[in-house]
């Protein structure tokens, strides 16, 4: 048998990363999941040392549709581009999988598909189709029973006992914090591996989140969100074993990215702008170019 143990990330498959991230989520520190949208946002946070990203949701809507997220990706759409993620990095990566898409069956085919396509870990959440980003206004949520049929279908459905399963509440906003409470205590007993409670609005409610569930929880961190964004070491403090930051990147580039295009615009030159981007090999070198090229005249004619 071959060994590929050299090839570049995105040729090998790491049948480990599903138990890597459940191990992580077992440590007494805060395991924090920066968010990534494409291949490029996956490189970033693996090469800048994080044991774990996100596949946002909103981010994949908006850099592959050119939508909010308001519901418009399908699912064929989200697993094209979880897989090619999950290809290019060797970190675990945690998928927003919205509401499933659709009724039990469908949930069950897209926990099956993200497996297979190399994600370690599930998020699904209660909300009624078409979902919304979870700090906008105009959501609407199932009834409890309905969710946890979800979570059981999911857990029902996945090859491996490792690949976490994370069940999201929409319900503070429109119930408050107690009942949304009560439904991630039943999202728990139905079998979900990790709790989150979506925007809470104190530094209060994030407590009493912790202080009310046994099981890992989830802090959403959403810059000009509902919830207040507090540094991982005060979330690991509150009681959270996983932080996410779903949009930091997206935010990040839309900024520095329409920076750099006024320079462009005024001076005509990208010069003024150089000290804050990598040049060419720094570029090409993110993502593995010598070993791709030593992999390539490996087996080129001579």
């Amino acid at each position: 048998m071959a060994d590929h143990s050299t090839y570049p990330v995105g040729l090998r498959h790491s049948p480990d990363k599903h138990q890597r991230l459940r191990q992580a989520l077992s440590n007494p520190s805060i395991l924090m999941a920066p968010g990534c949208f494409d291949c490029i946002t996956a490189k970033l946070v693996a090469n800048a040392g994080f044991s774990a990203g996100y596949i946002t949701g909103s981010g994949v809507s908006m850099s592959a549709l050119g939508a909010p997220d308001m519901g418009v990706i399908s699912f064929a759409e989200v697993l094209e581009r979880a897989m090619r993620i999950a290809d290019s990095v060797d970190i675990p990566l945690i998928c927003d999988a919205d509401t499933g898409y659709g009724g039990p069956i469908n949930l069950i085919r897209t926990v099956r598909d993200l497996e297979r396509a190399g994600v370690s870990g599930i998020q699904i959440e209660d909300q009624a189709w078409p979902k919304k980003c979870g700090h906008e206004p105009g959501r609407k949520i199932v009834d409890t029973d309905e969710m946890v049929g979800r979570i059981k279908a999911a857990v029902d459905a996945r090859h491996d006992d490792d690949l976490v399963i994370i069940a999201r509440t929409d319900a503070r906003t429109t119930e408050g914090i107690e009942r949304a409470i009560e439904r991630a205590q039943r999202y728990h007993e139905a079998g979900a591996d990790v709790l989150f409670v979506e925007s809470p609005e104190s530094e209060a409610e994030m407590r009493l989140i912790n202080q009310s569930l046994t099981a890992p929880t989830l802090a959403n961190m959403v810059e000009g969100g509902r919830t207040p964004v507090l540094p991982a070491t005060e979330l690991e403090g509150i009681g959270y074993a996983l932080a996410i930051y779903p949009n930091s990147l997206t935010r990040m580039i839309a900024h520095q990215g329409a920076a750099m295009l006024q320079v462009l615009k005024q001076s005509g030159a990208t010069a003024g702008f150089a000290d804050r981007m990598v040049n060419h090999r720094g570029l090409w070198d993110l993502f593995d170019y010598p070993t791709w090229t030593e992999l390539e005249n490996r087996f080129s004619k001579t």
